[in-house]
C-alpha cells in the first residue's frame, strides 16, 4: 500500500476515535441535562452522529485491512495492473491519453489517475500493448487502444537503477 494512503487512512481514523471517544460523549451528555430526550435536537443529532462516525470508522478499517492484503508479486509483470502507466490512444477524442492505474483514494482524473475500480480503470486492467479496450461510461462508449505499458515491476526496476547507477559509477572512479 503507498504510504501517503496509509497516513491518510490512519489519520481519518485517529480524528474520528478522537471524535467518537471524547467529543460525541460530551455533546450527549450536555444534551441529556436539557431534559426531555424525546424532543431533544442536540441529543437526537449527537445520536445520529454517533452511528455515522461508528460506520465511517468501520469502513475505513476494513479499507485499511483490505490495501494491507495487497501483495505486489500477484501484480502481473506484462498486462496492466494496480500501479500502471498506460498511454493509450482515444478514438473517440483522436488523442493520447496518459493513465495511472491507482487505489480509490488516490484517484484524480484531472492528472490522470484513475482508480483500478473506475469504468476506465477496470476496463484497462488486463491489457496489454496493442489491446483495444471497449470502456462504457456515463458519456458512451470508448475506445482506448493500449499504446505503451509501464508495470509497477518495470517502474520499481528503472527506480533500483537509477539508484544503483551513482554508486557503481563513484565506486568505478574509486579504483
Amino acid at each position: 500500500m503507498p504510504e501517503h494512503i496509509k497516513k491518510q487512512l490512519l489519520a481519518e481514523i485517529a480524528i474520528l476515535e478522537h471524535e467518537l471517544s471524547h467529543e460525541l460523549p460530551a455533546e450527549i451528555k450536555k444534551a441529556v441535562a436539557l431534559g426531555d430526550l424525546s424532543e431533544n435536537a442536540e441529543y437526537h443529532m449527537a445520536k445520529q452522529r454517533q452511528v455515522f462516525v461508528n460506520a465511517r470508522l468501520g469502513q475505513l478499517k476494513k479499507r485499511m485491512a483490505e490495501l494491507s492484503l495487497v501483495n505486489l508479486t500477484n501484480i502481473p509483470r506484462d498486462k496492466a495492473g494496480f500501479g500502471s502507466t498506460v498511454v493509450v490512444y482515444d478514438s473517440t477524442k483522436d488523442e493520447e491519453i496518459v493513465y495511472r492505474l491507482v487505489t480509490s483514494e488516490e484517484s484524480d482524473v484531472t492528472k490522470g489517475l484513475i482508480s483500478t475500480t473506475s469504468p476506465i480503470g477496470r476496463g484497462l486492467v488486463g491489457t496489454r500493448v496493442g489491446d483495444v479496450a471497449t470502456i462504457v461510461t456515463p458519456n458512451g462508449k470508448r475506445e482506448l487502444e493500449v499504446l505503451k505499458l509501464t508495470t509497477i515491476h518495470d517502474e520499481a526496476e528503472q527506480f533500483q537503477s537509477a539508484t544503483d547507477s551513482p554508486e557503481d559509477s563513484a565506486a568505478g572512479a574509486n579504483k
